[in-house]
């Protein structure tokens, strides 16, 4: 088996090939303690073969993967503040447009 079998290796993402699944995706399923099994309910479109490829990758490259992931839960949290300030900026602006 060869990983890259399996895996998208982008610059600031991995992505199981042929899907629009990312690797946290399916570690974090594995993380709250679903099997292979269950994980494949949950993405009807996958193999357990990708299934349990993913998890053998992460399990073999697991420091790696964990900074990866809260690298990316940084990234997303970042961005939903921006969006949020940037949402709340916009109300506040329409507010103070329409004041006489």
């Amino acid at each position: 088996m060869q990983f890259e079998d399996y895996f998208y290796f982008f610059e600031d993402e991995i992505r199981l090939k042929g899907h629009r699944i990312w690797i946290d995706d399916v570690v974090n399923y594995y993380h709250q303690g679903y099997s292979p099994e269950q994980i494949a309910s949950e993405f009807p479109g996958l193999k357990l073969e990708v299934l349990y490829a993913t998890i053998a990758y992460y399990l073999h490259n697991q420091a790696q993967i964990d900074a990866y992931i809260t690298q990316l839960k940084a990234w997303r949290e970042r961005q939903y503040q921006t969006a949020r300030t940037n949402s709340m900026m916009h109300r506040l602006r329409e507010r103070v447009q329409r004041s006489p």
